[in-house]
């Protein structure tokens, strides 16, 4: 295979669930990517990629071995309950039964415990445990890369899974920043920035950030949403904040060779308790959860996409991966629609920079 075909890409996220035309626009949108020219870093190099033939059916099933890979897994501690899970447990859970060493890595340490108890029971023997992460909390986010680099050389895959939906009303968290964009952006960022040399060590290392089929603008004049709180655009925008810091990551890894590969990917709608943690059960998206029940996929079935991301071989750099039927909101891995203002590199580049000085990191 060659470079060209190895990073073919479908830009593929979903409709949007308001539009009626979601089939048809896909198509066209589709039959105009075919134009595009494919560069050898994907989409994340700058350049559109013309897509490839459709993703074969891929599964948990087909992750290959991750024997020697050290992983971390934000958020991964949601383990099934009430008919609901996060998706982070299930990436961390296949990681672990294909052999890799896996760090869950979140807030809640009772539920830390139980997530790591029952991937072992699932799968005996496995080198899994967990380490307290607070996104919100930069000190947090330098203690757990201390504690990182204290026990062990090198970080093959990280996997950005943590995330929230904003509540009704807006909520700061301990340092004053806005609770939606210190979890889904600032946090991830600094993270990722802080873990870069780990990274760097290892022989093919991967980071995979998780938006949406859901994305909003970005106002730098109003990122924190303090002048005109909305709920739902405090997480769209963090969605499109994720799509651009990928690419962004992808851009500059290859002009610095830094050898990681960074990719985007989104799990379509899939029953996670986002929504009744965030705006809630009577909040529209809480009344789609209850009553539209059909519509809403297993989790296990939505962290395929960023499993594949994680561990296929033939997951490109700069690429954007969702699920493939219904428009991107179920089904099995396939490429995702990049949004127009994902695609703009100079966007992404003053996203980044006020990120670096939010997070108090540099990439240089």
């Amino acid at each position: 295979m060659t470079d060209t075909q190895r990073t073919r890409q479908v830009d593929e996220d979903g409709p949007d669930p308001r539009s009626s035309r979601a089939g048809p626009t896909r198509r066209s949108l589709l039959r105009l990517a075919a134009l595009g020219v494919v560069g050898a870093a994907g989409f994340g190099a700058g350049r559109v990629t013309a897509p490839g033939a459709e993703l074969p059916d891929w599964t948990a099933a087909d992750v290959p071995s991750q024997a020697g890979r050290r992983a971390v897994v934000t958020g991964g501690n949601g383990y099934p309950r009430d008919g609901r899970s996060g998706l982070g447990y299930h990436e961390a859970l296949a990681l672990a039964v294909a052999g890799a060493d896996v760090v869950i890595a979140s807030r809640d340490g009772r539920r830390g415990a139980e997530a790591v108890r029952r991937i072992r029971a699932a799968a005996p023997g496995a080198a899994v445990r967990f380490e307290t992460l607070d996104l919100t909390d930069l000190g947090s986010v330098a203690a757990f890369v201390t504690r990182l680099e204290d026990t062990g050389d090198r970080l093959d895959l990280l996997v950005n899974n943590a995330g929230v939906q904003g509540r009704l009303e807006r909520e700061e968290v301990a340092d004053g920043t806005e609770r939606v964009f210190a979890t889904n952006a600032r946090g991830p960022f600094a993270l990722t920035a802080r873990l870069r040399p780990l990274l760097r060590a290892a022989e093919a290392p991967r980071v995979v950030w998780t938006s949406s089929s859901r994305v909003g603008p970005v106002d730098f004049d109003d990122l924190q949403l303090e002048r005109s709180y909305d709920h739902g655009a405090a997480y769209e925008a963090t969605k499109l904040g994720a799509l651009l810091t990928a690419f962004e990551l992808q851009r500059r890894s290859t002009a610095g060779g830094w050898g990681i590969t960074s990719t985007a990917v989104h799990p379509g709608v899939s029953r996670t308790n986002i929504v009744l943690d965030g705006p809630g059960p009577d909040s529209p998206e809480g009344l789609r959860f209850r009553f539209v029940r059909p519509l809403w996929q297993d989790p296990a079935v939505g962290a395929l996409p960023a499993l594949y991301a994680a561990t296929s071989p033939l997951a490109a750099g700069g690429a954007y991966y969702g699920p493939k039927e219904l428009g991107g909101l179920r089904g099995l891995p396939g490429f995702a629609v990049v949004p127009e203002a994902a695609r703009d590199p100079d966007l992404a580049a003053r996203y980044w920079g006020v990120m670096e000085d939010l997070a108090g990191v540099s990439s240089s």
